[in-house]
């Protein structure tokens, strides 16, 4: 059951895009039309403004906190074509440490990659590319560039988890296993895609491209790693659906994806997100509802709350 525990009043002036926990869930960062990102802290129930950052020129669209091993870490994109790099260089004050200018246009998503990979972050613009930026150490960032990622603009970027797959000619012993960085995106071309770094060339490649929505994909989230031997991406589109694709990602070069439409809605779906486990799916859209779905035993997705507490047995 879906039940509002805390509210926070962040003050912001206009809409707001973003909110998202850290990775301790003591912090809580916003972001809205009013240009601004706010981060609060939460405790007992309370929460309590820790500093308003300031430097978008346009509406900030979304957040996303670092791992913790590499500091206090926050990233922020706009429709001002620039993407931040927000570091607590002390206590509650924190510094722009790294502009993003490489964009034509609006950035609407970035995320960053599982602490395996190192520092990285991926980011989707509407000028149709998506940015992999790395950290060099000491303050130095270095930027790759796919264009032409989706035709008319990307919307939406989400990394998978670090998952070691079997190399090819390896053993199943798993000593021949590796990590292999691959990240989703979503697009107004209506695509879902995979792209996978080729670490011979040292660039980004298209590895898959999931076809299934009939209009702009709003979101794609891919589940985090449980030990299982499947990968799970659900996507989400203005065609009011949400589907969820499926692969058991054994080998490098797996593409034996299948799909399932987990419901149609009332209204666009803008966004959905994994739990921790990656047992449950949150969604949300513009019917201004929240709710869970879980897969049961006959692999049926099945809605096991929403926002307003009810209940589906």
């Amino acid at each position: 059951m879906v039940s509002i525990v805390s509210q926070v009043d962040t003050s912001h002036d206009d809409m707001i895009h973003d909110a998202q926990m850290d990775y301790y869930g003591t912090r809580l960062a916003t972001c809205s039309s009013d240009n601004t990102v706010k981060i609060f802290e939460l405790a007992n129930g309370q929460q309590k403004l820790l500093t308003t950052l300031i430097g978008h020129t346009g509406p900030v669209w979304q957040l996303g906190w670092a791992h913790p091993k590499y500091a206090n870490l926050l990233a922020s994109c706009s429709y001002d074509k620039r993407v931040f790099i927000w570091k607590e260089v002390s206590a509650n004050h924190w510094e722009r440490v790294y502009e993003h200018l490489n964009h034509d246009s609006s950035v609407n998503s970035v995320c960053w990659a599982p602490q395996e990979f190192g520092l990285m972050l991926v980011c989707g613009s509407s000028d149709g590319s998506i940015s992999v930026l790395s950290s060099q150490g000491d303050g130095i960032w270095d930027a790759k560039k796919i264009s032409n990622a989706h035709s008319i603009g990307c919307n939406a970027v989400s990394w998978a988890p670090a998952i070691p797959v079997l190399a090819a000619g390896g053993g199943q012993d798993g000593s021949s296993r590796q990590l292999v960085k691959r990240f989703v995106s979503g697009g107004c071309d209506n695509l879902v895609k995979i792209w996978k770094f080729d670490e011979s060339e040292e660039k980004w490649t298209e590895e898959q491209r999931l076809e299934a929505h009939s209009d702009w994909v709003r979101d794609v989230a891919w589940a985090p790693s449980i030990g299982l031997p499947k990968s799970y991406i659900a996507s989400c589109s203005q065609d009011r659906r949400v589907i969820i694709w499926t692969n058991t990602m054994d080998g490098p070069n797996s593409s034996n994806w299948s799909y399932k439409i987990l419901h149609t809605f009332d209204d666009v779906v803008w966004h959905v997100s994994w739990s921790v486990m990656a047992n449950i799916l949150a969604v949300s859209g513009g019917d201004n509802k929240v709710s869970l779905w879980k897969e049961n035993f006959d692999t049926n997705w099945i809605c096991i709350s929403d926002m307003t507490g009810n209940k589906n047995n």
